[in-house]
Formats: structure tokens, sequence, C-alpha cells
């Protein structure tokens, strides 16, 4: 089947966004897939290619995919400004009346976009595409994500569905309500459920990565859990609060006990390896506190400054050069 032809001045029926980050060896692949994909839907359509800094070509291979696919944008952002930004300029520059956020690995098979059309004719206006399987994951990472997921469902102010990443399908009074939250310290996923609106679950079977490597390590997944979870939830300062309280009333009581067994006993000077205990215990509590006031306090800091959430430096596709 033939492509329908996108004119600059058509709004698309449907934009599909693609952070890119270091994946030239698998790009060509996944561009062939969507493509393909898009091709039944016969339906105006736009590619939404952005480029977060990246240093292994995947930049000129999107200007190539530009001048050989009308449907293509490239988004050149002007340096690595993490995933979440990407997206956010994905969504910014995408003009579908949905919008589809995608990964480029081939993790999600762009062959699902045919069933989250189809829920999204039917009056949908997010799909949500929760991962029944992991392929091509470790234990390690398996199990890390679901206690993430459930840690967060748990203390967070929104519903994040578990086992749900970035690939979902978004109408365009859900993209434009999401475009209002522009936030430094950005956790797509919360601001995905943050917004609400009419949504379906679909399940499927995730693969393994296609080619090229994770750019998500336990390190940065680590700090991603960080941000989701202080993004949307003010537990921890309510924990370190609670844990001051007991430890006061704690040392209250204990030292209830010392002043009863020296009036009674009296005070051998005993009890060196107890104090010492104590002190510690309670320096380490108040460096947790500090620690979790001042994870707040960094975010603040960062909000306050009003920096752009990108930069972009080209953009080739809507007609623009």
């Amino acid at each position: 089947m033939n492509a329908v032809v996108l004119s600059p001045a058509t709004v698309p029926a449907l934009s599909v966004v693609v952070p890119v980050y270091n994946e030239m060896e698998v790009l060509p692949e996944f561009h062939r897939r969507l493509a393909a994909v898009l091709d039944t839907l016969q339906r105006a359509c736009e590619i939404v290619y952005v480029n977060d800094g990246s240093h292994d070509g995947s930049g000129a291979l999107m200007q190539q995919l530009a001048a050989a696919d009308p449907r293509v944008v490239a988004v050149e952002l002007s340096r690595n400004f993490g995933k979440e930004a990407a997206m956010t300029a994905g969504l910014d520059t995408a003009r579908g009346e949905a919008v589809i956020v995608i990964d480029s690995d081939l993790q999600d098979p762009p062959e699902q976009i045919r069933a989250m059309v189809d829920q999204w004719d039917s009056g949908v206006d997010i799909v949500l595409m929760q991962r029944s399987s992991r392929a091509g994951e470790s234990w390690l990472k398996r199990w890390t994500a679901t206690q993430f997921y459930r840690v967060i469902g748990r203390i967070g102010e929104v519903d994040v569905m578990p086992n749900v990443g970035d690939f979902r399908l978004m109408s365009r009074r859900a993209v434009d309500a999401l475009r209002t939250c522009r936030e430094r310290t950005r956790f797509m996923k919360g601001l995905y459920a943050w917004v609400g609106f009419r949504q379906v679950v679909l399940q499927y079977d995730r693969d393994p990565r296609f080619a090229g490597e994770t750019k998500w390590n336990y390190w940065r997944l680590w700090n991603f859990a960080l941000e989701g979870i202080t993004s949307f939830s003010t537990a921890p300062l309510k924990i370190a609060s609670y844990a001051g309280l007991l430890v006061a009333m704690a040392a209250f009581v204990f030292g209830v006990y010392v002043m009863i067994k020296t009036l009674l006993f009296g005070d051998p000077v005993q009890g060196f390896p107890t104090l010492i205990t104590v002190v510690l215990f309670l320096g380490g509590v108040q460096l947790m506190a500090l620690g979790i006031i001042g994870e707040y306090l960094a975010r603040v800091f960062v909000e306050v400054k009003q920096r752009p959430l990108y930069v972009v430096d080209t953009i080739k596709g809507h007609g623009q050069p």
C-alpha cells in the first residue's frame, strides 16, 4: 500500500514521536517496520524523530530519513537533555489528532499501533500498552521494576499503571493537557497518569532489544525512581517526620529509665557503648532527614530558575528546510 501524502498544511491524523539517543544500529529497521505499519492505516501520518544529542551518527541518519520520507520530521536538540525532555520536544512538535510515543529500540513492536488506533477510533483518549512479558531483561531488572511500581502505587498521588512504559497513544486533548505541565523535573509516567481522561489498557509481549545497548544502567534507574517518587509524593518527608517523632519518644523513654535507675541504684559511670550507639543512631536519622529535605529542595531550586526544558538546534520537516 502507498502512504498517504502529507503536505505541510495538512493536519495529520496520527503523529508518532520517537526519542532517539545513539540508535544508529537499529534506526533503519525500526523505520522500515514503522513505515510499513503506517502505510496500512491509509490516513495522514507523521513521524517525529527527536535526536537527543546522539554522537553515533543517528542525527545524520534521521536527516536521510526525512529526505526520503515526507512523513518524517527530524528534530535536533542542541545537546543531550534526557529522554523525558526529548519526549516533551516531540509532543510539542507533533501536530496529529492522536499521538503515539514509542522507543526506537524495537522492544515495543510498531505492529501494535494498528490495535492502538482502533481503540482511539472507538472514542478512547489514552491507550496504555502494558507489558505482559519482558523478554531480554534480567530477573533483577524485572524485580526492581515490579517493586518500583508497587511503591509508587502506594505512596504516589496518582495511579501509575504497573508495567506500562512510555509506549502509548494519546488524543489531541490529552496531549494539549500534558503540554501545560512544564515542570523541569519530569517523570513522564506520572504526568501521563495525572492528565486523566478515558483510558484503556492493551496487553503485549515486549521483545528484546533489536541491536545496540540499553542506555539505562542501574544508577540511572535509581535516579529515575527518585524522580518519580519525589515528583508525585511527599511521603518521604512524612517518613522523616515520623522517624524523628519515634526517635524522640524513644529518647524520652530511655531518659526516664536512666533517671529512675540512677535514683534507685546510683550511677557507677557506665554505659559508654550505649551512649555512642545512641549518638550515632540519632546522627544517622538526622542526616537521613536532611537528605530527604535536600532532594526536594534541589527540585525547587531547579524549578525556580525557569530554564527551558530543551533547546532545538534544527527541525527538518513540516515544510521547513
